[in-house]
């Protein structure tokens, strides 16, 4: 069988993936895209799967440079004939929010109400027609990491006075209107294969907004949950979560947006204004996280359907999959 390579940087989030794919005997083997070279003469490498992993969120962990290299190793993987999950299409939208919101507006499918801007002069004119509370996001974030609440004008001038607005590693942000969760939670979707694999809510406090679903720490009836990462602050976060089956326009309109960004394996989140009760989308996330302890939670492990998908693309590859 074919190797499989897999690009990550953060060291807990995939151990699960990698314990599946041992238990099975499946080869595989791992670059850190924060520290890696390719020559351009380089013919196809010796890997016919590639899996990106990389995380948006990897500036946070000294890994900046991970971001826009990947961009062009994934374009040189493609153009070689090699078989990437999550690649060069799903990067580009895992790595602007303004290009999600940009996708979800050609879809037809709601957002909160947004502006991008790439300069703080252009923040108090952005935020002209936008109900208050607002965010402003770092257009590459993750993680919940560059964005900030602001109640009133005033501490928007303040900020900007201070030069405290985070544009994050692009030097672009969004200006959009905060949401108010209905039922105090937010609801994240998996998809695999561009199809529905699996829904939870999260509730939060509403100060929060690193929403990872591997650090969950408890169900909504105080259970305990075994997490992928950052297991030595569980109690810490706040974060609670239950299994959740949305309906199935929604359902739709998420299969939708994976299959239209070329998402292998990835996230939606969406959530209920309070104020009017509008469905808004507003996170498409290309590297998916399972939730902590999804056996006590959902009642399966994705790992093991992940690696089937995995499998199965491996099969593809090698020109011996089964048609059912």
């Amino acid at each position: 069988m074919s190797s499989i390579s897999i690009s990550y940087e953060q060291p807990d989030w995939f151990k699960p993936l990698f314990t599946e794919l041992e238990k099975r005997g499946i080869p595989f083997e791992t670059t850190n895209p924060t520290k890696h070279f390719f020559a351009i003469e380089d013919g196809k490498p010796n890997f016919d799967l590639f899996f990106n992993r990389m995380s948006p969120s990897a500036y946070l962990r000294d890994g900046i440079q991970g971001t826009f290299y990947t961009l062009n190793y994934l374009k040189f993987l493609e153009e070689h004939g090699v078989k990437v999950i999550n690649g060069y299409k799903a990067f580009t939208y895992e790595t602007s929010k303004a290009l999600q919101l940009l996708l979800l507006e050609k879809l037809g499918i709601r957002y909160p109400k947004s502006r991008v801007v790439n300069h703080s002069s252009q923040i108090e004119k952005a935020a002209e027609g936008l109900r208050f509370p607002i965010v402003i996001k770092a257009n590459i974030g993750g993680s919940g990491a560059g964005i900030e609440k602001f109640d009133s004008l005033e501490e928007v001038q303040a900020a900007i006075e201070e030069n405290r607005v985070d544009f994050g590693i692009d030097h672009t942000a969004l200006v959009q209107e905060f949401i108010p969760a209905r039922g105090g939670y937010i609801t994240r979707v998996e998809t695999l294969g561009g199809k529905y694999l699996y829904g939870i809510r999260v509730y939060t406090n509403g100060e929060s907004f690193n929403l990872c679903p591997a650090d969950i720490c408890q169900t909504t009836t105080g259970q305990d949950l075994v997490r992928n990462a950052c297991a030595l602050d569980a109690p810490k976060n706040g974060l609670k979560v239950e299994a959740f089956t949305p309906s199935n326009e929604i359902i739709a309109n998420i299969e939708k947006i994976v299959q239209e960004s070329g998402i292998d394996v990835g996230g939606i989140e969406y959530i209920i204004d309070d104020r009017d009760g509008e469905v808004l989308y507003y996170d498409v996330n290309a590297l998916s996280n399972f939730v902590a302890d999804a056996v006590n939670v959902i009642g399966f492990n994705p790992h093991e359907r992940l690696v089937d998908y995995l499998e199965e693309q491996l099969e593809k590859v090698n020109g011996t999959a089964t048609t059912y």
